[in-house]
């Protein structure tokens, strides 16, 4: 096993470009900042186009020569997937180093994207399927590519279940993310094993945060109209890490030399809940191959993108 550290200093990453999703806010903005830092160009693909303003602006006030440019993006509308990653490939001038698929929604009311899947697996699998799917062409054109994707603890509740995928046979907002953060790691795995066939010089990794203290898990309750969301806000602060503590093991998997495909990152601390960066423990079910084949072709049917590799 790999040793248990945190990546810093980053590599020098001048001359890079790197697109993080969901980067206005959370650990996309903690890893924003840190590459940029590092001297890539980060591509920030966010929903709210006003917010990742204002997160630029302050990436830049830090970082004065940080290149920063953005691109709306809604994971939950696939015709936005498709022009942003049409937008992405002009702004990166067709070249991509690193795809950070970081974005996500945690533990919502049941709802449904504009496509019609339910919003959990819709946002946090298919969009970023369906992007990496798009920008694959842009991926390693000029040296070595990288596709990380944020998964979450949860993933260890998660269960694939191929008739119910959008829910609906009941839903419960706990076990639809664990189902969403489950797909994204099997999607890991059966990129790397079906870009590894291809010969690609595409490394697909994932990592985790921990419990890091963000907007994510207050979506849900705002939602949902409790009144104590608040509340619990500020009482979580009190025993999760901030968001630069939980963008470490994304970085870690970002910049990693000995990275290998399918390769999973989390806190080094006690439980992976906090703490450094290292290796990350995998459920049972996400190291399941013939679960994440079936995954992808049916993620191919659902969003009606055909990512273009063969299995391994």
């Amino acid at each position: 096993m790999a040793p248990r550290t945190t990546p810093r200093p980053l590599p020098d990453l001048s001359g890079t470009t790197a697109v993080v999703t969901g980067a206005n806010s959370g650990i996309g903005a903690a890893t924003t900042l840190a590459l940029a830092k590092g001297g890539a160009r980060v591509v920030m693909a966010c929903r709210d186009l006003a917010k990742a303003e204002r997160t630029a602006a302050a990436v830049r006030r830090m970082v004065p020569e940080a290149k920063v440019p953005l691109v709306g993006l809604d994971l939950a509308d696939l015709s936005s997937v498709a022009e942003a990653a049409e937008e992405i490939g002009k702004t990166s001038g067709g070249r991509v180093d690193l795809l950070v698929n970081n974005a996500g929604v945690m533990a919502l009311p049941e709802r449904r994207t504009a496509d019609g899947f339910e919003m959990q697996f819709g946002t946090n699998h298919l969009g970023h399927f369906a992007l990496t799917a798009h920008l694959l062409p842009y991926l390693g054109t000029d040296g070595p590519a990288r596709v990380v994707t944020v998964s979450s603890l949860a993933h260890r509740m998660g269960r694939i279940d191929f008739d119910n995928l959008n829910a609906e046979r009941g839903y419960g907002s706990w076990p639809a993310y664990g189902r969403s953060k489950l797909a994204n790691l099997l999607f890991t795995a059966e990129l790397a094993r079906r870009a590894r066939a291809a010969g690609l010089d595409l490394t697909a990794v994932a990592a985790h945060p921990g419990l890091a203290s963000t907007e994510l898990g207050q979506a849900g309750p705002k939602m949902a109209g409790h009144s104590w969301a608040a509340r619990m806000e500020r009482a979580t602060r009190l025993f999760t890490q901030p968001a630069s503590s939980g963008a470490l093991p994304v970085l870690l998997a970002a910049t990693d030399p000995a990275a290998r495909g399918g390769a999973y990152y989390g806190p080094a601390g006690p439980l992976e809940c906090r703490g450094g960066a290292g290796p990350a423990r995998l459920s049972a079910r996400a190291k399941d191959p013939v679960t994440a084949r079936r995954l992808w072709d049916v993620s191919a049917a659902l969003t009606g993108i055909d990512p273009g590799l063969e299995p391994a």
